[in-house]
Order: structure tokens, then sequence, then C-alpha cells
């Protein structure tokens, strides 16, 4: 017998079993949606309903099956039993593993006997965390064998990346970096080792407020003429001030700190664009990159001059390994602020990643001249001629 004739004996068989089921779903169905658990019965000749009555013929129970403590079972199950005790065997109560094994569908039991969940993969690795794995499924470094309500499956593939990944956190490199390695590992590019030459980007903060247009609801004059005002501008100045403050105390409680009194200032004025930079800054640091460069992108929306944003946007860009997206980024910043010495050394490195030596040359000689007592003063000279 060839597959195709075995799958549709098998799918025969299906609708033999379901044909004139009434089935009832109890409990929460964590292997697919209630609604294409429904489907599923119908398409194979069964129909469904919402409540047990004496024409019910099954009832599938999700999340483990019937609880048999009887103080705890739910009523539905309860239904099913006292139809059953006036017409004994009228309502079959079944698991929803078994459900799955009657319609063909892999149970969250057997996905976990042969898969590995998010779950266990934290206890496994305790230093991945969920918004790690997420970056690595989008970046298509590891990739679900299935998805449920319960959540995600990985194969024995992914397990090997995700061990490289948990070794190198431990050993006290950023996930940044951990990831723009990998992705250069698997697309086969040819870098230069910068990484342990640069170390970390250092993102571009906003230490003071600068008065907008009368057009624009902005702090101006004085610490002390705002501290006379009570308005919501004037109060979001202060908040900003005061998480501005905290920001360069380093500790995780001052960090913590100054997140709440830049979003006491983001509350009062929404449009306060210091107070997104410095926080989207809080969260790289933290390596929550989506929501950083979400808070950037914002900021840049606010104001399109905003050369911090468009830096530091950059910076997430680099980390990622998204290089294209970072040059365009940089050459923004660049354009507002061609005298930041840093924004042309990131693009040189950027440049260079690429393979796009000869345009480098022109920004490691302006980082040299720009800051001559630079950090990578060196490393430009070096790349410079």
């Amino acid at each position: 017998m060839t597959d195709t004739s075995a799958e549709q004996a098998l799918h025969r068989e299906r609708e033999s079993f379901f044909s004139g089921q009434i089935v009832v779903f109890s409990g929460k169905i964590v292997s697919v949606g209630l609604r294409e658990a429904r489907e599923i019965v119908e398409n194979l000749g069964g129909a469904t309903a919402v409540e047990v009555t004496d024409r019910t013929t099954m009832l599938v129970v999700g999340s483990g099956g019937p609880d048999s403590s009887g103080a705890t079972r739910n009523p539905k199950v309860r239904q099913a039993e006292q139809v059953n005790a006036d017409t004994p065997g009228r309502v079959q109560i079944t698991t929803e593993e078994d459900f799955c094994r009657l319609t063909g569908l892999t149970s969250p039991q057997t996905l976990a006997r042969q898969y590995h969940s998010v779950h266990q993969l934290r206890e496994r690795y305790p230093s991945v965390r969920e918004d790690h794995l997420r970056y690595l499924e989008k970046w298509s470094l590891v990739h679900p064998i299935a998805r449920t309500k319960l959540g995600r499956y990985y194969g024995f593939r992914d397990l090997r990346i995700v061990r490289q990944v948990s070794e190198a956190l431990e050993s006290g490199t950023s996930f940044r970096v951990v990831l723009r390695a990998l992705v250069s590992a698997r697309d086969g590019q040819l870098t230069l080792d910068f990484n342990r030459r640069i170390g970390e980007i250092q993102p571009v903060k906003v230490v003071t407020l600068k008065p907008r247009s009368a057009g624009g609801a902005a702090p101006q004059g004085s610490d002390e003429a705002l501290s006379l005002s009570s308005s919501p501008v004037s109060l979001a100045a202060r908040y900003f001030r005061e998480g501005s403050s905290l920001d360069e105390g380093g500790s995780e409680s001052d960090q913590e700190e100054a997140c709440r009194a830049y979003r006491k200032a983001l509350l009062l004025d929404p449009s306060l664009v210091p107070a997104l930079v410095n926080l989207a800054n809080i969260h790289y640091a933290r390596d929550d990159l989506v929501e950083a460069q979400a808070l950037h992108e914002r900021a840049m929306h606010l104001d399109d001059e905003c050369f911090e944003a468009y830096f530091n946007v950059g910076n997430i860009h680099h980390d990622l390994g998204r290089y294209l997206d970072a040059l365009e980024h940089y050459r923004v910043a660049l354009s507002i602020n061609p005298g930041y010495p840093d924004a042309h050394f990131y693009l040189a490195v950027t440049l260079e990643k690429i393979g796009h030596s000869e345009e480098a040359k022109a920004h490691w000689r302006a980082y040299r001249d720009l800051a001559p007592e630079g950090e990578w003063i060196e490393l430009a000279k070096e790349f410079s001629e």
C-alpha cells in the first residue's frame, strides 16, 4: 500500500469513528484552538455542542483529562457522569491526548516526550531567557518543531545553539555579541575581529533638556523657575532630571529608579524625546533590544533630527548583524551631527564588516581627526591608511 493509500484509509477510519458523534469539549484544550478542534470533528463527520445533554456521545477533557478527585471535577464531567448513570456508556469521556490520537493530532504529552519545551530549555539552561529564544527564532537560528497554546517545542538540533548561547552568557559575553557571532557564522561572513578589539558599543545619552520652539510643549528656563510651576510639562522636566541623575549611578537599583522617573516624565509629557532616548538606553543595556528600538523609533518620529536616537538604533542593528540597516542609521546620524567621532568610528567598522574598506577609510580618518586622543585612535590609524 502506498503512503497516499494508507493516509486515505486512515482518514476513512477516523471518519467512521466520528460520524454521528456529538462531541463536547471541556477544560482548556492546549493542542489546538477550540474552534480548530470543533472544525476537525465536523470535517470527520461529527458534530459539536457547547453543553452536555442526553444527545452527547463524547466529552473531551483538556489539560490532562478528567479529574478523579471529585471535589474539583468540572461541571461538564459531572453532567456526563449523570448521563452515564441514567444511560450507561452513553458518553465516552476521553482525554485530550486520546482525542489527538483519534484525530491524528500530536498531543502536548507526545510533544513533551519527543521534543523540548521552552520550560524544559529554561530549566536546563537558566541563563537563556524567553526573549533570547525569540530573538534566536527571529534570526532563524532555531526553529520550533511545533507551537501549541502551551508554548513552543524545539528539536534536538536546536539544543546545540541554545547550549552555545548558554555557555557564552555564563562566561560573561553579552547576548548581543553572541547573537551577532552566530548570525555571522551562519552566513559565512568574513569579518575582522573587531568584537574583541572594540568591546561593547556605548549608546548616546541625553544629559540636558533643550527648550523647544514656541509651538511645542517643553520645559524652559532655570530649575528654580521649573520648581515654581506645577504644569505637566514642568513636572515632566523635573522627573527627567531626576532620572538623568539616577542614571549616572550605574547600579541596578539606580537604573530601575531612573526608569520609573523617565516613565513618569513620559506620562506627563509623551513627546519628551530625551526621556524616550534615555529610557531606551537602559533597555539596551539590559539586552531588551526590542523595547529599546521601539522607544528610539518613537523619538525619531517625534523629532526627525534626534541624532542620539538614530545613532543608537544604528548600534542595535549593528549588534544584531543587520549591517545595511546600521549603515543607514549611522549615516543619518552623521548628517545631523557630522562632528561626532563615534558615529564615524562605528560607520567605519560596519563598512569593514561588509567588505567596503575603501569607503570606510574616510570615516577612519574622520575619527582620527576628531578624536586624536580617542579610545580607538590606534585602530583608526591602522585602518585609515
